[in-house]
């Protein structure tokens, strides 16, 4: 089973445009976030696939009956943060209050603990690898920020391609390199983003921009090839802005903010429709429980690095 990832923002939040969008004006945008991630709810429903939606918090509060419903229809709700500020631009301070009150939002809406995080762009990097220790602490099980490649924005590209348990120990947080491991407080489970192995090279294959810029017949073949011939599941991610081509457009964005955010928009739904009948999914929360152990739900294992 792969697992299906949505990042629940909306279209003036991104941060190819936080140049441009001045974040105290946020609440001068016309909201598109509900009747988009409605339209992801329904394509999944459609076809009987439940997958993990990481909310943000601005958005929890802004659109409480959002969350509900995709609680409601059997999806798991976790974390995006509250205001997609990337852990590169936050202080550990800032950002250790950010994924505390996202949390507790998320919570008292659902009634349900939250597990997991993904930061917003990917953005933990080497230089903010402190931020585990912060997901720790405030009672995260698992986290989904590494993206294993090299980009402008993100990425920590020598960590491995497929979920491993991350460890704390003397010289900071570093992938376990053994087949299991003991959850005791000084671990987190990392799902990293899907890559291909190509060329000898790592290739982004499995979702958001990448999903619209490669035809779908090679996205089809990659993924295929990575539950084939490697054996293992993929993760895949996409936003609810991604299925609507008649979103505002945003003025003053650079030339490649514009290509990466609108580039074949019209093509992602009927995309996103035929991954659903090509591929099946699951939430991570049972990916995690699938690789629990026996000792009072305590032990990770399954957990192979590659």
């Amino acid at each position: 089973m792969n697992v299906l990832t949505v990042d629940v923002e909306d279209y003036f939040q991104v941060s190819a445009f936080e140049r441009c969008v001045d974040r105290e004006r946020w609440d001068c945008y016309p909201l598109r976030v509900e009747q988009n991630t409605g339209r992801i709810l329904d394509l999944m429903e459609a076809r009987g696939v439940k997958g993990t939606f990481f909310v943000l918090g601005w958005v929890a509060r802004r659109c409480p009956e959002l969350v509900r419903e995709i609680h409601r229809r059997g999806h798991e709700v976790a974390c995006h943060g509250y205001g997609h500020q990337r852990v590169t631009q936050l202080s550990r301070h800032a950002f250790r209050e950010d994924v505390r009150v996202s949390k507790a939002l998320l919570e008292e809406l659902t009634g349900e603990a939250v597990l997991g995080y993904r930061a917003p762009s990917y953005s933990i990097a080497p230089t903010t690898l402190w931020a585990f220790d912060e997901l720790v602490d405030a009672g995260y099980r698992y986290d989904s920020s590494v993206f294993p490649i090299r980009h402008d924005l993100y990425g920590i590209p020598d960590w491995p391609r497929f979920p491993f348990l991350l460890r704390r120990g003397g010289k900071g947080w570093e992938p376990g390199s053994d087949p299991g491991g003991y959850y005791d407080g000084d671990s987190l489970v990392e799902f990293p983003i899907t890559t291909l192995r190509l060329f000898g090279g790592r290739l982004p294959i499995a979702g958001g921009g990448y999903f619209r810029l490669f035809p779908y017949r090679f996205t089809r073949w990659g993924l295929g090839r990575i539950n084939g011939e490697e054996g293992r599941p993929f993760i895949f991610y996409l936003h609810p802005w991604e299925l609507d081509p008649g979103q505002p457009r945003m003025e003053g964005a650079g030339a490649k903010s514009r290509f990466r955010h609108y580039l074949n928009l019209h093509k992602t739904e009927g995309r996103f429709a035929r991954l659903l009948e090509d591929f099946s999914f699951t939430p991570l929360r049972d990916a995690l429980e699938r690789w629990r152990g026996e000792t009072g739900g305590e032990t990770w294992q399954g957990v192979r690095s590659r």
